[in-house]
């Protein structure tokens, strides 16, 4: 058996609140396989973007075990490619300038960041957008120019926290297509942190679902659904009843929620 390329055993996270200490993520239980889709869904404040932060080594936790490849998370690394709902480009660069900008940090010479910067531009369908700025670009270019800089140093694992969130439902469908074409095509290890469950079911080989007060993966679904995936499959049957079933767990672990 291979080495899981993501793996949380009892990770806890505590945050101090103005009366009392918040338990914010509860005994979670994870293991991630070398090119699987996870997705993460759940009511909000359920822990799910914590939980991405943690692995992204952004944030610290209070026990447990959090390993990658076998070998401890201590903080943020290249083999994690991060995306977040917000494009944090930078508006004196160019789109492709963005790209490179990540690359110069990751050691690659001059030549080199305009090979592997151009290159993932393209990937993303942007290549006539090359030279542009992050002010003359719509959300979704942006958010592929974010993307873009995420895989252009290849990391294992990529990360994404609602990145398709603030995007109209016409670009948004695009993007999610775009990326399923991306994950195929390169295979690596996605854990997608999102509200929209249709999303959820589109793009991922498993979803976990997470409950609040504290949060913890209280389901888990496998997505059966054939790939490559395409906007006809959301209107099947199948479809429609895994969305209703993930639905019924996010409701049912929000209970918490409500009673408080």
């Amino acid at each position: 058996m291979s080495e899981p390329k993501l793996k949380i055993e009892g990770l806890n996270k505590w945050y101090s609140g103005r009366k009392s200490q918040v338990h914010a993520l509860s005994d979670i239980e994870l293991e991630l396989a070398d090119n699987e889709f996870v997705s993460l869904v759940g009511a909000s404040g359920c822990g799910k973007s914590t939980l991405l932060s943690i692995v992204a080594g952004l944030q610290g936790f209070d026990n447990g075990v959090l390993l990658t490849d076998g070998a401890p998370i201590v903080g943020p690394g290249l083999d994690r490619g991060v995306v977040f709902q917000s494009y944090t480009l930078l508006p004196w660069l160019t789109a492709q300038q963005n790209v490179e900008f990540a690359l110069k940090a990751a050691g690659m010479t001059a030549a080199e960041c305009r090979d592997v910067a151009r290159h993932h531009i393209e990937l993303v369908k942007l290549d006539k957008f090359a030279d542009a700025f992050p002010s003359q670009l719509s959300g979704g270019m942006k958010q592929r120019v974010a993307i873009a800089r995420a895989l252009s140093y290849r990391p294992k694992m990529l990360l994404m926290d609602e990145p398709f969130g603030a995007l109209d439902a016409l670009t948004r469908h695009q993007m999610q297509e775009l990326l399923t074409q991306i994950w195929e095509e390169h295979r690596l290890t996605v854990l997608f942190v999102t509200h929209d469950v249709e999303e959820a079911v589109y793009l991922s080989d498993r979803i976990l679902a997470m409950s609040i007060n504290p949060g913890r993966i209280s389901a888990t679904f496998s997505v059966g659904l054939s790939r490559p995936r395409n906007q006809e499959m959301i209107s099947t049957v199948e479809f429609i009843a895994l969305q209703k079933e993930v639905l019924a767990a996010i409701r049912a672990g929000s209970q918490g929620e409500l009673e408080h």
